[in-house]
């Protein structure tokens, strides 16, 4: 591992543990900003939105902490980028906002949010230098192939 990914993981990581735990030990807050967004999911899940911001809360810190010490680090990349897009949704709809401060701020939050979002996803599909899972899937059908033309060509009658 890099020192640059050394440093940026636990750095990326921060703002989900953090957010997490606040929501973990406040969710009343968080459910009255995000009711918009938590009334439908409330209604397909059958969970109270307390619950699901909870369950939310708790998922950043884990994914956080696995993200920061580098515990299946593309894994807990890609939750965090999952639980990011519904909490960016509640929190920050500044299309909804007629006070221009308000408004500023929240798209301000917004964009941070897409920035982390980025981050995430290059954290998600970075392999450190290793070969992909895809790129190795190819290799193995491709040696697979060859080998199996091998022998189909020893079988053939000459």
């Amino acid at each position: 591992m890099t020192i640059a990914t050394a440093l940026a993981r636990p750095l990326l990581a921060g703002a989900f543990v953090y957010g997490g735990l606040d929501a973990l030990r406040n969710p009343a807050g968080k459910v009255a900003v995000g009711e918009p967004v938590l009334e439908p999911i409330s209604e397909a899940t059958g969970w109270d939105e307390r619950r699901l911001v909870a369950v939310n809360g708790g998922v950043q810190v884990a994914a956080g902490v696995a993200l920061a010490l580098g515990i299946l680090p593309r894994a807990a990349a890609t939750v965090l980028a999952a639980s990011l897009v519904p909490t960016t949704l509640a929190s920050h709809r500044f299309w909804e906002r007629d006070d221009a401060a308000a408004k500023q701020a929240d798209t301000l939050h917004f964009l941070q949010s897409l920035a982390m979002l980025g981050g995430l996803v290059f954290a998600a599909t970075s392999t450190g230098g290793r070969p992909s899972v895809p790129w190795l899937t190819k290799r193995a059908a491709h040696r697979l192939a060859e080998s199996t033309g091998d022998v189909v060509g020893h079988l053939r009658p000459g």
